[in-house]
């Protein structure tokens, strides 16, 4: 079965509240089995607009990670992301078949 994945890029504006989602989202995604596989670091955008920040999380399944997401826990925490940021891409893809 294929992997699930989230893909967000992010310019954060707030640090103090994103620090507060980052407090608040490990819980739901730690439910579903998500783990981080990209959280921040070095990055070189060589096509498209670049972000401050790029994230990747992976899930067991594509349907874990629309679960994860659409959860009432993980949503009171987006709330916190929703706030601090000023730009948000959010893609929610499965991976290829191994």
């Amino acid at each position: 079965m294929a992997k699930g994945y989230w893909l967000a890029r992010l310019d954060i504006s707030d640090r103090e509240t994103f620090a507060e989602y980052r407090k608040r989202n490990a819980a739901p995604i730690a439910k579903f089995s998500g783990r981080f596989i990209v959280k921040g670091g070095k990055a070189e955008t060589v096509l498209g607009p670049r972000r401050g920040e790029n994230v990747v999380i992976e899930f067991d399944d594509y349907a874990q990670a629309v679960a994860c997401f659409h959860s009432p826990d993980y949503q009171a925490a987006a709330q916190y992301l929703k706030q601090s940021c000023a730009l948000i891409e959010f893609v929610i893809v499965e991976g290829a078949e191994q």
